[in-house]
């Protein structure tokens, strides 16, 4: 791929392949772009009416993914979405032309059986709410 063009505050751009090549390798998660193997499963959200097409989704591995992603985009002035888990009916968790900060592969527990306190990433509420109801 060459130069992907993104939709900005006001406006759209070009990203040249450097600059977007600058975003992939400050990750630990993944980066897509359109025509990337995984970019069409990527972008789906729960409700199957909505259908946009980021120009980049940050898939997050931690919190420093998000803190990348989020400079990234503050520097290219990207308009962002954050995807958690897709189930937004109205789509909030996605968009057209820009950026998503996709959260959902963050789902990591760490339990201290000594202070008995969980640490959990962003998407992990799903998994401790499921055990909370049993």
């Amino acid at each position: 791929m060459t130069a992907l063009r993104v939709t900005t505050i006001g406006t759209s751009m070009i990203l040249d392949e450097v600059t977007v090549q600058g975003c992939k390798t400050s990750l630990h998660g993944i980066l897509l772009r359109p025509g990337d193997a995984g970019y069409d499963a990527a972008r789906k959200v729960w409700n199957g009416m909505i259908d946009r097409r980021p120009g980049l989704i940050v898939r997050c591995a931690g919190g420093d993914d998000v803190i990348a992603a989020v400079h990234f985009a503050r520097t290219h002035q990207l308009l962002v979405a954050v995807c958690g888990s897709g189930h937004s009916a109205a789509g909030y968790g996605t968009c057209d032309g820009s950026m998503v900060i996709d959260l959902s592969p963050m789902k990591n527990i760490h339990v201290d059986p000594a202070s008995r306190i969980a640490h959990t990433q962003a998407t992990a509420y799903n998994i401790l709410s499921a055990f909370s109801r049993s």
